[in-house]
């Protein structure tokens, strides 16, 4: 079986690689079709990708996001899915092209992981585990695509209204909206994230909050989210000073999962 999800995997990211190809074949060639075909090698390559995430989980016995190849992977496929609803929602294929290079990114970051599956420490073995870790894989596909329009938004203020690009990103105000509405889903899911762990961390250890690494910056990088929207409703704070906050934002998202597990391990090293 195991052999089976590494295929599968592999497949996978592969497809992700040709997504991404053919999404900057899009916007090399202006051919729209390359972008349809895209969207269709796009959502094969999840599905396969889901097929390997349901393999692992039935040989490990358990949801597979216990440990960094599985988180990484888990990663991936959530921010894959949440670009493909946006895009399907919005009819925004050029999105495509931001958001897989960070999925490739981060399949190729799993794939240098260990896959092997080992028993859960003790800590680990609680219902939480599905809540904290699920609603922080959503968290960090929306805020991924949030950073990903965020960079649309910096790049649309730089094109010419009759371009190629310019007729297929909506005008700066929609995208900054579809950011923003990201942000939200991101936001909603990491305050689920923080509380249910606060929660399943007093019954693991005795204590809600301990300033482990990992939670102190999951809090900063919610205080970063919590003032973008305060900023925003409060004083309409909107246009490139909100689309550099996304992308600053979700850079600090990659250091809570990839730079405190590998310069600041704490309690959390193993996920």
């Amino acid at each position: 079986m195991q052999n089976a999800e590494n295929i599968l995997f592999t497949v996978s990211m592969a497809g992700y690689f040709a997504a991404m190809a053919l999404y900057f074949l899009f916007i090399a060639m202006k051919k729209e079709k390359t972008a349809k075909i895209a969207g269709w090698v796009q959502t094969d390559a999840l599905l396969l990708h889901t097929a390997a995430l349901v393999l692992r989980g039935i040989e490990a016995g358990r949801l597979p996001m216990t440990n960094q190849y599985e988180f990484a992977t888990c990663f991936a496929w959530a921010l894959c899915l949440v670009s493909l609803i946006f895009m399907r929602k919005y009819r925004f294929n050029v999105l495509g092209a931001f958001a897989m290079p960070v999925v490739f990114l981060m399949m190729g970051y799993a794939a240098m992981q260990s896959r092997d599956i080992k028993p859960l420490m003790p800590a680990l073995q609680s219902g939480w585990l599905a809540f904290h870790v699920s609603t922080a894989i959503i968290a960090y596909g929306a805020f991924g695509v949030s950073a990903a329009l965020g960079a649309i938004f910096l790049m649309r203020g730089r094109m010419k209204e009759e371009g190629f690009l310019a007729r297929h990103i909506p005008d700066a105000d929609r995208v900054d909206q579809i950011a923003y509405r990201s942000v939200c889903l991101g936001f909603l899911f990491l305050t689920i994230t923080i509380i249910t762990g606060a929660i399943w961390a007093e019954r693991a250890w005795g204590s809600y909050w301990s300033w482990d690494p990992k939670e102190t910056w999951s809090l900063v990088t919610w205080i970063i989210y919590a003032v973008y929207l305060h900023l925003r409703l409060r004083r309409g704070w909107k246009g490139k000073a909100a689309a550099v906050f996304a992308v600053i934002g979700f850079i600090c998202v990659i250091f809570t999962y990839i730079g405190v597990n590998t310069f600041l391990p704490g309690i959390h090293s193993y996920a």
